[in-house]
C-alpha cells in the first residue's frame, strides 16, 4: 500500500502538459478524427475494449496524425516527404506556450519588440517547419526559420506557402555551409528514440533525480566540441533583433543511438538527428554564439532531451555571464523533455530593488532553483536570516509568510549598514520561537513587515515583502533590509558554483 501511495504522490507531483495547450483538457480523439478524415481512418485500430489507437512505430500513421491535427485544430495545411522528421503537435505546442510564459513574465525588460509584435528565430526549422507554423497561427508571431539541406528548405517553404493567411509572418533562411562540413553535423534534432510509447494525455511516470549545480571542468576532453555549420553567428544578420530563439537540437551522436527506441517512429534523417558530441556540444555552441549576440535576443532557449546534460549547460551559462537562467519540464504522456532559457539583459527585479528605495512593497524572483529547493526551504531561510540578526519573527507554513517585528534601534542599525551579510552563511537551523512570540508585548515603537513566498512556474519562486505600517520606522529601512535579504537568498539558492 505504501509503495502505491508513493507512486501516486510522485505522479501527482509531476508537471502536467502546459495548461494553455489545446490538448491539455481534450486530447486528440482518434475515432472522431477518423470519422472526419477518411485518409486517417486506415491507421486507427481498436483494442478489445473498443479504445481507438494508432501504431506509433508506423511513420505513415504518425505523419497522417500530425497532418490531421494541424488541419483540424489549427487550420494549417502541412506535409513532409518520407523519412523526414515528423513532429508531435502537443509536444511542440508545449514549447510555444512556455515561450509565451517567458515573454509575458517581465523578468527582463522588453527592449526588442515594437508595437507588441513578437519575432522568433527557429534554429533548424526542418522540412516540417512546425514551430513557426504553430507560433504564427496560435499567437501571431513572426519567425525566421533556418536550415541547411535542400529538402528541408524546399518543404519548409512549401508548408509556409500552403498557408497564405500566415505566410507573410515566416521567412525560411538557408544556412551557408562549406563542403567540408560533415553531413552528420546538422541543425535540428528530435526526441525519437529517447522515450517509451507516446500517450498524448496521461502524465509521465519517469523518475528523475534532483539537479544540483556542480563545479565542472568545462574544458574536459570528455566534452566533445561542435564542428558543424553555423548556428546563430553567421546566420543572424547584423541589424536583426529577436525576442527569442528556439531549437530542437540533434540529440544523438549516432543514428544507432537514435534508433534505440523500438516503440516510436517519428522519422528523421542523420542531418536532423545527429551531430558530433550530441545535444551537449550543439547547445554549448548556441551558448557561445549567444555571448556574441547577447543584445540581439531577449531570450535564448533550447529543448533538451537528456536531463543529465542540464547541470553542465547551466554551469556553462553562469560561466559566460548570463543574468538569468530558467528551466522547465515539457510533458507529453510518458515523454519528458526539458527547456533551458537564458538572457544577458538585466532583470527587472534587480532594477526595481535599487531604484525604488522608499517603496513599502517590493519583490524579487529566485530563478533556476533545483527540485529539492521548494518554497518551504526558502521560507525557513527567510525566518533564519532575520532571527540570526536579533529580530523577532514568526513563520506561518499555511500561508507561506514570515512576520518580522523590529524596534527603532533595529532600523537605525540597518540604516547604518550594521547588518553585514554578504559573506555570511544562512545555512543554519531556524530559531525556535513560539507562535505568539512575535506579537507579545508589541508596542507603538515596534513595527513589522511581512515576507511571502510564492511558487511561480517550476524552478521559480517570488519573494515579496511589505511594510505593515507605512508610518513605521521600519519603512525607511525597508529597501536596505530587502536588498540584503535578496542577496543572502541568492547566495544560498542560486549559487553559480560550489
Amino acid at each position: 500500500m505504501g509503495g502505491k501511495n508513493k507512486k501516486r504522490k510522485r505522479e501527482e507531483d509531476r508537471p502536467a502538459i502546459h495548461p494553455n495547450n489545446k490538448y491539455a483538457e481534450n486530447p486528440p480523439d482518434f475515432a472522431h478524427l477518423a470519422s472526419l478524415y477518411p485518409s486517417f481512418e486506415p491507421f486507427v485500430q481498436y483494442s478489445r475494449y473498443g479504445n481507438p489507437r494508432i501504431d506509433w512505430t508506423d511513420f505513415n500513421a504518425t505523419r497522417e496524425l500530425t497532418r490531421v491535427l494541424l488541419l483540424h485544430d489549427h487550420a494549417l495545411n502541412w506535409w513532409i516527404p518520407d523519412g523526414q522528421l515528423c513532429p508531435t503537435v502537443p509536444n511542440r505546442s508545449n514549447y510555444i506556450h512556455w515561450l509565451e510564459d517567458l515573454l509575458s513574465s517581465n523578468i527582463i525588460p522588453n527592449t526588442i519588440s515594437s508595437g507588441g509584435k513578437v519575432r522568433g528565430f527557429d534554429i533548424g526549422t526542418g522540412a516540417n517547419c512546425i514551430y513557426p507554423l504553430l507560433g504564427a497561427s496560435l499567437l501571431g508571431w513572426s519567425f525566421v526559420g533556418s536550415d541547411i539541406t535542400d529538402v528541408a528548405i524546399e518543404w519548409a517553404e512549401k508548408n509556409v506557402n500552403s498557408n497564405p493567411h500566415i505566410s507573410e509572418l515566416i521567412e525560411i533562411r538557408r544556412v551557408q555551409t562549406d563542403a567540408t562540413t560533415s553531413s552528420e553535423e546538422r541543425l535540428h534534432g528530435e526526441e525519437s528514440g529517447l522515450s517509451g510509447e507516446i500517450d498524448l494525455c496521461s502524465r509521465t511516470e519517469t523518475e528523475v533525480e534532483p539537479l544540483p549545480i556542480l563545479p565542472l571542468d568545462l574544458n574536459s576532453c570528455e566534452n566533445k566540441n561542435y564542428h558543424g555549420p553555423p548556428i546563430l553567428v553567421g546566420v543572424v544578420r547584423g541589424d536583426e533583433k529577436f525576442d527569442f530563439c528556439m531549437c530542437n537540437p540533434p540529440f544523438f551522436e549516432s543514428m544507432e543511438e537514435g534508433g534505440l527506441n523500438p516503440k516510436t517512429s517519428c522519422g528523421g534523417t542523420s542531418e536532423e538527428m545527429v551531430c558530433s558530441g550530441g545535444e551537449k556540444a550543439f547547445i554549448t555552441r548556441i551558448i557561445e554564439d549567444s555571448t556574441v549576440l547577447k543584445h540581439s535576443f531577449r531570450w535564448f532557449t533550447s529543448m533538451i532531451g537528456r536531463k543529465s546534460n542540464l547541470k553542465y549547460l547551466i554551469s556553462k551559462l553562469w560561466e559566460v555571464g548570463v543574468t538569468v537562467v530558467k528551466t522547465t519540464e515539457f510533458v507529453q504522456g510518458r515523454t519528458s523533455r526539458w527547456g533551458l532559457a537564458w538572457s544577458f539583459l538585466p532583470t527587472v527585479q534587480q532594477k526595481s530593488s535599487n531604484s525604488l528605495p522608499n517603496k513599502n512593497t517590493m519583490s524579487f524572483m529566485l530563478e533556476g532553483l533545483q527540485r529539492q529547493h521548494g518554497a518551504i526551504n526558502v521560507l525557513e531561510n527567510v525566518k533564519s536570516y532575520f532571527s540570526s540578526h536579533g529580530l523577532s519573527c514568526t513563520m506561518n507554513t499555511s500561508s507561506f509568510t514570515v512576520d518580522v517585528v523590529a524596534t527603532k534601534d533595529d532600523c537605525d542599525s540597518i540604516l547604518k549598514n550594521e547588518l553585514p551579510i554578504t559573506n555570511q552563511s544562512i545555512d543554519y537551523q531556524p530559531a525556535k520561537k513560539t507562535s505568539n512570540e512575535s506579537s507579545a508585548n508589541l508596542s507603538c515603537d515596534r513595527s513589522g513587515l511581512r515576507l511571502s513566498v510564492f511558487q511561480q512556474i517550476p524552478g521559480t519562486l517570488l519573494v515579496k515583502g511589505s511594510v505593515q505600517d507605512r508610518n513605521s520606522p521600519l519603512s525607511g529601512a525597508f529597501s536596505v533590509i530587502f536588498q540584503k535579504l535578496e542577496e543572502a537568498l541568492r547566495n544560498k539558492f542560486c549559487t553559480k558554483s560550489v
